[in-house]
């Protein structure tokens, strides 16, 4: 079951340009290899796009895996992965430019492959 983020973690996350992505693996119980992405918050919301689009192993094990831990601003998160909305999406772009206005990587993480390829990442709620 997810959870909101709580607004201090959300705020650092939204600042933070470190966040590692770890889906788990097929298992189900063992974490990925972390890979850093690019992230954004758009009302209250994480999100994320794999560079790659939908090929890409850590988006793919997101996918199917639908869990994983993050790391980021020197905290880990288990979350959840699910895909984020078409409707968000052209706010999804206004949040890459303008927390990554400038960068050489911008152009291609609001084009159509890396937009094919976005979850939103919840928060998993402790028991």
């Amino acid at each position: 079951m997810t959870e909101a983020w709580l607004q201090h973690d959300l705020s650092s996350i939204a600042r933070a340009d470190d966040l590692h992505v770890s889906p788990f693996r097929e298992d189900g119980e063992t974490y990925g290899t972390p890979t850093w992405i690019w992230s954004v918050v758009v009302d209250g919301q994480l999100y994320a796009r794999a560079y790659n689009g939908v090929r890409s192993q850590w988006y793919q094990a997101a996918r199917s895996q639908k869990a994983g831990r993050i790391s980021v601003a020197g905290k880990k998160f288990e979350v959840c992965f699910e895909p984020a909305s078409d409707e968000i999406a052209d706010e999804i772009d206004s949040a890459y430019r303008g927390k990554y206005a400038g960068n050489q990587y911008l152009a291609p993480m609001i084009g159509t492959r890396a937009k094919a390829a976005t979850v939103r990442i919840s928060p998993i709620a402790k028991e």
